[in-house]
């Protein structure tokens, strides 16, 4: 027996996407650290390699493989390859997203597009990919999708960002509602920045100086942390997936250091 063979997910089986790194990698580690085994998925095969290498130091197993959210079919293969090497699903955390900046009349349909794809779709994708066999199995579970603070109100120069997330609420809302009745629960969680890769975004700082008042948008009561670890994000993770939560469903869990309170 490993180590965390005890802890609140054992023997469970957990899906990531958007896997390969930061705050994906996070959560995979710390699905694991709770006793859950992992089928990750990420478009970046190359970074998904050092999630394998890290969820198999816990002791745990994991299936990893190349997934476009985009593309229902490579989502299709990996639960199925993960599920005959682990065993049924109890629970899928969306997380694969984007971010970019452009204030929407100035904004080229294309990148309209991507966003709603991969931050919307690709959550719909995934569920959809999970839910019948977990349905099937009959044993509940839990649907978690990564929103954003921009889920709950909008940020400048980040319309289609702002959309995409806001219409992730209404999809687990609804889903949470349609899966009620099989116990398997359906929540979002709503962060502000967090310190990965993605945060690192060259194009936001001259973006925010178009206009003084687009920083109002960006405040929080605490000052510190400034911004978040993968780590406080993926507890959260861990706890909404837990028989802790067991009474949770179509929450939108915010943290954020208040950042939606003001």
């Amino acid at each position: 027996m490993t180590e965390n063979s005890a802890g609140p997910l054992s023997g469970e089986v957990a899906l990531v996407t958007g896997a390969a790194q930061g705050l994906g990698r996070g959560i995979c580690l710390a699905l694991a650290q709770a006793g859950a085994d992992v089928v990750a998925g990420d478009l970046d095969t190359e970074d998904l390699a050092g999630t394998v290498a890290d969820v198999e130091a816990t002791g745990r197993r994991i299936v990893a493989g190349g997934i476009d959210v985009r593309d229902q079919d490579s989502l299709d293969r990996l639960v199925g390859d993960g599920v005959a090497a682990l065993g049924p699903l109890r629970t899928v955390v969306a997380n694969a997203g984007i971010s970019t900046w452009s204030r929407f009349w100035e904004m080229p349909e294309d990148q309209w597009q991507t966003m709603v794809d991969v931050n919307l779709s690709g959550v719909w994708r995934t569920f959809k990919a999970a839910a019948p066999g977990m349905i099937e199995a009959g044993r509940g579970g839990s649907l978690t999708a990564i929103s954003s603070v921009a889920g709950l109100r909008a940020l400048p120069g980040q319309a289609h960002y702002s959309a995409a997330k806001h219409g992730v609420v209404g999809l687990v809302r609804a889903a949470a509602i349609e899966l009620g009745p099989f116990n398997i629960r359906v929540n979002s969680i709503h962060p502000w920045g967090i310190r990965t890769r993605l945060a690192e975004d060259p194009t936001l700082p001259p973006l925010l100086g178009a206009n003084p008042t687009y920083q109002t948008a960006f405040r929080a009561i605490l000052p510190e942390p400034r911004m978040a670890e993968p780590a406080d994000i993926a507890a959260a993770v861990v706890w909404l997936a837990s028989p802790a939560a067991r009474c949770v469903t179509g929450v939108q869990l915010p943290v954020d250091m208040g950042s939606t309170t003001i």
